[in-house]
């Protein structure tokens, strides 16, 4: 990471020596890599720079002066913890590199002269039993026999020469191309001579004409190669002729080559491994800083969130005091005008002008007065709604908490009857079971069969009184779905379009992300028509029970449903008309799912708009109260 971003990442001067010390760590642990050749050096803090390589005096010197620098407090402490790990842990090892090891060879045989051998390697059969057919062609043994035959000196070929008349009695031995061929070409060449029925033996019984019956051979060198005899000719078309040293200096050079390649290679991956290494510690420290960015802004939510909250109590607080403000001016102004029309009403008018003038200002200040009254009464409503509206949800929670609280206790107190029932038929029945049997244990049984009697009445009374609590809680229940279904009915086609609380059909399609999707993908041909027949056909397809893109997974040992993102059809439609059209498939689908997964047809709900929740019958009682009182003052 460049020295730019660290210093986004500012710290304080007195944290410098702490991170100081958790990049050193780093380093000596090996998690961060400094040394990448022989003399090679790269600063893990200054991987987006021009200049990458080091010798070590330059990195020391490179470290040592950014750790002194005024730069920020994060990149001198990166730098000074380089600069420390390259004195205590990294001491200077440059110096002249060790050469790379040669690839070992097999010791070359070497010749006492240089004689041209035929190469691949090859040996020659000479006097292969034939015989004379009907037809005047000669026939011999086959190769895969003599090959058999010479297993030892491991041939991969034996090849019989033919010519005009048949068999000519010779046969071509082809070795290995390597050195362990040429060595069993020796031992071939040494084993016949060792029987006298080397090359020389067969040219001297050649040329004396006398009777062969033995099989000769040897090697194939040049003499072989320019010969006229039959094998001579396949000698030419399949081989060459070659010295040793040539083909050993072939067998270097080819050597010399693959190690020239391999060191390339070798090259090339330590390259690419440092760029990944590079690559490695700039994500490394990219997360780092994301996450101390996370936690940031992490903080500062919370904080705006506690803000937002302190205001909220400051706003309401001042509300009420307003309010309070208000109700007291108004008071005071109705007591001013009644004290007002009381000194009125003392004058004497003397005149009829004077009189009616009077009543034209008694008027004036009745109807001020019942103006001003009017205000007052509706501030009062207003006041008394709120108040009634923080005692009814105060109510309802200690009426919840109370019968958590009521069923809880019933709970334990059934508990408690049975596990003393239990022991109680248990004492009943061990003393049943007593052998003496006097008058104290009769006593004690008949108390205690009373006391099981009375046990067992007590928790017929709890069982009976908790299903009387579970009848209720379940016709409350009915009695609110049935008054939600009334308010559904009732609020259909009254609700304006930006109405906050409305009615939600739940599991239908928004048209919209088809409509643009179209527009995109189909410009020539009447999009929004195409748009409204796929929205119809989805809408159709997520009726369809057949279809159930969901699996269950096991949660903290219990099952729930979740969409199964991977299905075919959901996969084609994302490619086919991209995301906004399958988050709203998606949606529509566990709309259904939540809240008609057996029919799978769309269901009207009470919907918060504006938080985008479902609404409570509470929200939905004040939307229409609130309402009508402003169309009430309208009229």
């Amino acid at each position: 990471m460049g020295d730019s971003s660290d210093e986004s990442l500012d710290i304080s001067d007195s944290e410098v020596g702490e991170y100081e010390e958790k990049f050193y760590l780093k380093l000596k642990k090996g998690d961060v890599r400094v040394k990448h050749a022989d003399n090679a050096y790269r600063c893990p803090f200054c991987a987006g720079k021009k200049k990458q390589d080091y010798h070590y005096k330059d990195l020391l010197q490179h470290a040592t002066g950014i750790g002194n620098s005024h730069r920020g407090g994060k990149v001198k402490a990166n730098h000074l913890a380089l600069a420390r790990f390259l004195k205590n842990d990294l001491p200077d090892t440059g110096g002249p590199s060790q050469k790379p090891l040669s690839i070992g060879q097999q010791p070359v045989p070497k010749p006492k002269n240089e004689e041209k051998f035929v190469w691949p390697w090859a040996g020659i059969l000479a006097n292969v039993p034939i015989e004379k057919q009907m037809d005047g062609r000669y026939v011999g043994e086959s190769g895969n026999r003599i090959k058999d035959r010479l297993s030892r000196f491991n041939p991969l070929k034996v090849i019989p020469i033919w010519g005009y008349h048949g068999h000519s009695g010779y046969a071509i031995v082809e070795f290995s191309k390597d050195w362990s061929g040429f060595n069993d070409a020796m031992a071939f060449e040494k084993h016949f001579e060792s029987d006298h029925c080397g090359k020389q033996d067969f040219d001297r019984r050649r040329r004396h004409h006398r009777q062969q019956s033995y099989l000769y051979g040897w090697v194939a060198r040049a003499e072989d190669y320019h010969s006229r005899d039959p094998f001579g000719n396949h000698l030419r078309k399949n081989g060459d002729l070659k010295t040793v040293s040539e083909i050993t200096d072939e067998e270097q050079r080819k050597t010399g080559k693959l190690v020239k390649n391999l060191a390339n290679v070798i090259e090339a991956k330590n390259k690419h491994l440092l760029d990944l290494e590079c690559k490695f510690t700039q994500t490394t420290m990219s997360l780092e800083k994301m996450i101390e960015d996370h936690d940031k802004l992490q903080h500062q939510h919370n904080k705006e969130i506690e803000k937002l909250q302190r205001e909220a109590s400051e706003h309401s607080r001042k509300v009420i005091l307003e309010n309070g403000k208000l109700k007291s001016e108004l008071e005071t102004k109705r007591k001013q005008l009644h004290t007002r029309s009381r000194q009125l009403d003392k004058l004497v008018a003397q005149t009829d002008a004077e009189r009616k003038k009077l009543d034209d200002e008694r008027q004036k200040n009745a109807m001020i007065n019942s103006s001003l009254q009017k205000a007052t009464d509706e501030q009062k409503m207003a006041d008394e709604n709120v108040l009634k509206l923080l005692e009814e949800q105060k109510r309802e929670r200690m009426i919840n908490n109370e019968k958590i609280l009521q069923l809880e206790r019933q709970l334990d107190a059934k508990q408690k009857l049975e596990l003393q029932i239990e022991q109680l038929k248990g004492n009943l029945q061990v003393l049943q079971h007593m052998e003496n049997e006097d008058i104290d244990s009769k006593q004690k049984i008949d108390d205690m069969k009373e006391d099981l009697e009375t046990k067992i009445e007590e928790l017929d009374y709890i069982q009976t009184l908790n299903q009387n609590l579970i009848i209720k809680e379940r016709m409350s229940n009915d009695e609110l779905q049935e008054a939600r279904k009334e308010l559904i009915m009732g609020l259909k086609g009254a609700l304006g379009g930006r109405s906050f609380i409305g009615i939600k059909r739940m599991g239908e399609l928004d048209e919209k992300p088809f409509r643009e999707a179209c527009k995109q993908k189909f410009p020539q041909d009447e999009p929004d028509i195409k748009a409204a027949i796929l929205c119809s056909e989805w809408q159709e397809k997520l009726k369809n029970p057949d279809w159930h893109p969901f699996k269950v997974i096991i949660t903290d040992g219990k099952e729930k449903e979740v969409l199964e993102e991977e299905d075919q059809n959901l996969q084609s439609l994302k490619s086919e008309l991209g995301d906004d059209v399958y988050q709203t498939v998606i949606k529509a689908l566990l709309e259904i799912n939540e809240y008609n997964p057996s029919g799978r047809y769309v269901v009207p709900e009470l919907w918060n708009f504006k938080e985008g929740r479902k609404a409570t019958m509470k929200e939905v009682v004040q939307f229409i109260l609130r309402n009508y009182k402003n169309h009430k003052r309208k009229r």
